[in-house]
């Protein structure tokens, strides 16, 4: 009775570890529920002084930044939402092209009374950032962009054609079947694949985060977030052809392992005053496999683009 006793105990002990965040968010940031563009956004707030948003991408959720937010936040306010249809954000059917997206940022910026922010990414979150950085040019001080491509930019035809990226092109009804209850076995192949070093996305990074991709709808929206790249080629293209490319400052950061120096390439074709630069010894998932070093870049970047 004693041993079920005490393994009862652990049992309850450890569930609430995964439903928490893997690295926790400083105790002072505030979540916000933000209902706008038609959809409930999920957002952290904390820190004092100029406003920066960090975007994630897909396999991961806001959660990710946590290390980042809580360095930033001595001197900025940061601001970390969860995109539409991912975490714990609501989870439309539709709106998943990137510039639709970006009026979910520009709405949680309006709901919180930020003119102007700067913007920090990753995956999906560069495609976001850059659909808001076209639309509201004004609003962004100084971007950074890290480890993934955006629609339409630089060499997008030539990166479209690389096999390891078979996932752009994978969804429908019946692949969420496939992978309905096998959440994990799917997420893996990108954690595996995309590090440097697979070790390094924890168990218990792997556990919080398909935990939350596990959740109703959270799957369908990934699909669609990939889905959407023809359309966000097309947006990208007409609003460069229409406004020209951005005029902010860019650090465009790749993983050593991963994409390198191709970032300050794909955002050549986007912006006009791009600073290039490599996370050492990481693949795609920087903040996992080298935190310590991608903050110390953007720290850099952010310092001397005054």
């Amino acid at each position: 009775m004693l041993r079920l006793l005490s393994l009862l105990a652990a049992a309850l002990t450890f569930a609430p570890a995964l439903q928490a965040q893997v690295r926790p968010y400083p105790a002072s940031f505030q979540v916000r529920e933000l209902a706008v563009n038609g959809v409930t956004i999920h957002t952290r707030i904390g820190g004092r002084g100029p406003a920066i948003i960090l975007l994630h991408g897909y396999g991961e959720t806001g959660d990710m930044w946590a290390p980042m937010a809580a360095d930033l936040m001595r001197d900025h306010m940061v601001i970390v939402p969860d995109l539409r249809g991912l975490g714990r954000s609501s989870k439309p059917k539709t709106g998943f092209d990137k510039k639709t997206q970006a009026q979910d940022v520009a709405g949680v910026l309006d709901k919180l009374g930020v003119t102007q922010a700067d913007l920090v990414t990753h995956d999906i979150g560069n495609m976001v950032g850059f659909a808001f950085a076209m639309q509201h040019p004004e609003r962004v001080h100084r971007f950074v962009l890290i480890d993934a491509p955006v629609p339409g930019l630089g060499p997008w035809e030539e990166i479209l054609k690389n096999p390891l990226l078979w996932h752009f092109r994978f969804g429908g009804p019946d692949m969420e079947r496939l992978v309905a209850g096998r959440e994990r076995i799917y997420l893996d192949r990108f954690w595996n694949e995309f590090s440097a070093d697979p070790k390094k996305f924890t168990e218990l990074s792997r556990q919080h985060y398909a935990k939350l991709y596990a959740l109703p709808g959270a799957m369908h929206s990934g699909f669609e977030q990939f889905h959407a790249f023809d359309q966000d080629a097309i947006d990208n293209r007409a609003m460069l052809a229409a406004k020209g490319k951005l005029k902010m400052p860019v650090l465009a950061l790749g993983g050593e392992k991963s994409f390198g120096l191709q970032m300050a390439e794909v955002m050549r074709g986007g912006a006009e005053n791009v600073t290039a630069g490599v996370v050492p010894g990481s693949g795609h998932w920087i903040m996992e496999e080298n935190p310590q070093a991608t903050i110390k870049l953007t720290r850099a970047f952010l310092a001397t683009m005054q």
